[in-house]
């Protein structure tokens, strides 16, 4: 399974980092309902788990939260494997905007 590993730099608090993240999990709930399905996310401090479908793939990972970046890691399908680098730029760009 293709692994993504990616870790923005922010300037925030880090619990104001953290709010930021989780706010917009529960907003991709309901922005890509019909998208994305099962989303889930549980959390322990600054650490949190996450896994969803998508399009009938199964995707999840873990997000860490620091003082000065967050860090994504997780597994993509095999499917994914030709579009992964298309995937990491999507997301770094969305992490660097949502941490601006």
């Amino acid at each position: 399974m293709p692994k993504l590993n990616i870790a923005v730099s922010h300037k925030l608090s880090q619990d104001e980092a953290l709010r930021r993240i989780k706010t917009f999990l529960s907003e991709m709930k309901t922005q890509y309902a019909d998208e994305i399905e099962n989303l889930c996310e549980e959390w322990d401090g600054n650490a949190g788990t996450f896994s969803f479908s998508a399009m009938g793939f199964n995707v999840s990972g873990t997000l860490l939260v620091k003082k000065n970046e967050v860090e994504l890691s997780g597994n993509l399908p095999f499917a994914a494997i030709f579009f992964q680098e298309e995937i990491k730029c999507a997301i770094r760009e969305k992490a660097e905007s949502l941490l601006a």
